[in-house]
């Protein structure tokens, strides 16, 4: 008994022994690994190997931070990337270690996070960086950067692409990069001593504001130089041109690119899309690195692989457009810092109700149109989703009135992928929508050719109109008028709009350049409706009025 209690009492002993000395070896470790292997210290100690001794001297190796009162950012970013750090001078010309590109704000005041994202409080590089499991504020990629932009911006009245890239070739077909800098171009000597810079930076004007007179100051200061850039480089400008650049101006707010990005697709709801968490969504179906930059381009490129059942349709866009789009959505983020931070465009977007994008035909249509009814009205069509209606097409124009497009925006199609745009329900003022019915109109440039009978005309034989449907209807638009390859005709909506003449004239001369032919005239591959038959189809039609 007394050998066997002696034992255990010695195993006991080694057992705390032992166990002492690994916990030991712990504390070791880590008291070493802080105070000498941690990411920070390395890194300070590397950027002070490069210093010179002056400066080395001067140089202490501690935890260095970045408190904003203003942004609630504790951001310990600069303990690394030291250049940056208030008071540092860092090692000049390195881009990690030197001081901070020059930006409109102030790094020192705002913190990095609220640009960057990441976890500001973090010493370790994949911390810091946000490369962690269920970290959901993970860093802007660096190509991305300047995303972090829409962190507090709302950039307003962005024109369409088309107006943005017309703007920026007269820009630069009237020379004005002789004289001024854009997003790093322009401004250099040229032969003969024209150019060099004489003007100011214009990459943030957009932001600042410029004089609406700069033309009539240019040719002021043209009639009185004898030679240089004022003589070979300005000329004169007619006002289109000049309207033109100043919608171009307006758009230059210190971010490139990121503008076009957005006037590529605006998308209302998509205000927080930036906020995106990487560990609430599936990366089973994308290739390459798990961030949300990587998810949205797949996405762009193939939405159904990567959102199961997803409604989105293949656009088929470029990879340049995909880069463009992702730059825009990364930049859809919001800080929850107080108003009195908020620049004057956020102020008004959210609290005035300024438009983000702007208001003429042609933008509003490339922002809630073109996408389902193509750049032109032409219609589209999507592998899997029914053909989307060419709202310009001359046959349909021709028989719709003014109010009929005004309503059909307002109301849009209950049930289908065509919203409700009116004001209480998707943003569009009347105003706004008397605009877009405008622009279609012009799109087709084809009048309503009125319509002298009542909205409801239509007398037949029922039975014989559900037979007909049936027979030659039904195949495109559903045997109850559902629709499948053609638009649904049992729309509340729909048929409230339409009248019996829209659908008696439909029926028998078609629609030019679709699926849908003419029944009132002969064809070898397709019966003829006389117009007692046509009338009772119609009728028939209209007995799904008030019915789900």
């Amino acid at each position: 008994m007394l050998c066997d209690t002696s034992r255990k009492m010695k195993a006991n002993k080694h057992l705390l022994l032992w166990s002492s000395l690994a916990a030991l070896g712990v504390l070791i470790w880590a008291a070493v690994d802080e105070n000498f292997y941690r990411d920070w210290r390395v890194i300070q100690r590397q950027v002070r190997a490069r210093l010179l001794p002056s400066q080395a001297d001067a140089f202490a190796i501690r935890l260095r931070q970045i408190v904003s009162r203003d942004t609630g950012a504790t951001d310990r970013c600069v303990s690394c990337h030291v250049g940056m750090a208030p008071g540092e001078s860092g090692i000049e010309g390195d881009r990690l270690y030197g001081r901070h590109p020059d930006v409109v704000h102030d790094p020192a005041s705002f913190g990095c996070t609220v640009c960057h994202g990441g976890q500001g409080r973090a010493t370790s590089t994949a911390d810091a960086h946000g490369k962690v499991p269920h970290w959901p504020e993970p860093m802007v990629p660096k190509e991305y950067s300047l995303a972090g932009c829409g962190s507090c911006h709302t950039h307003l009245s962005v024109p369409n692409l088309a107006e943005l890239q017309k703007g920026k070739l007269n820009f630069e077909q009237a020379d004005c990069l002789a004289c001024h800098r854009m997003d790093g171009r322009g401004g250099t000597m040229r032969p003969g001593g024209a150019g060099g810079q004489e003007g100011p930076d214009l990459s943030r004007v957009g932001a600042t504001g410029f004089k609406q007179d700069w033309y009539e100051h240019h040719w002021a200061q043209k009639k009185k130089a004898a030679t240089g850039p004022w003589v070979s480089a300005f000329g004169d400008l007619p006002p289109a041109q000049r309207g033109a650049i100043d919608e171009y101006l307006r758009s230059r707010v210190g971010a490139p690119g990121l503008v076009e990005g957005k006037a590529l697709f605006h998308m209302p709801e998509l205000t927080a899309v930036g906020n995106k968490d990487p560990g609430q969504v599936s990366f089973a179906q994308v290739p390459g690195e798990r961030s949300v930059a990587n998810w949205l381009k797949q996405h762009f490129r193939a939405p159904a692989s990567v959102v199961h059942r997803s409604g989105m349709p293949e656009l088929g866009l470029t990879e340049r457009q995909i880069d463009q789009l992702t730059f825009y959505l990364l930049s859809l983020r919001r800080r929850t810092s107080g108003e009195t931070l908020w620049p004057k465009d956020r102020i008004r977007a959210e609290r005035f109700g300024a438009r983000e994008f702007a208001t003429d035909g042609a933008t509003l249509y490339g922002t809630f149109c073109a996408a389902c009814h193509g750049q032109k009205g032409e219609g589209m069509r999507y592998p899997g989703l029914p053909e989307f209606p060419a709202i310009a097409n001359a046959d349909f124009l021709r028989l719709v009135s003014n109010d009929f497009l005004r309503e059909q925006i307002k109301q849009g199609r209950p049930g289908r992928r065509m919203p409700a745009w009116g004001a209480s329900e998707g943003g569009l003022s009347g105003e706004e929508i008397g605009r877009l019915v405008t622009y279609v109109r012009g799109l087709g440039a084809v009048p309503f050719e009125g319509d002298s009978q009542p909205r409801r005309w239509a007398k037949g034989d029922l039975a014989q109109g559900e037979k007909l449907y049936t027979e030659v209807c039904a195949s495109c638009h559903g045997d109850r008028g559902e629709g499948k390859v053609a638009p649904a005709l049992n729309n509340r909506v729909f048929l409230n709009l339409a009248t019996d003449t829209y659908l008696y004239k439909t029926i028998q001369n078609g629609r030019s350049g679709t699926s849908m032919a003419g029944f009132g005239a002969g064809s070898s591959v397709r019966r003829t409706l006389t117009d007692a038959e046509t009338a009772s189809v119609v009728a028939f039609i209209r007995t799904w009025e008030g019915k789900k």
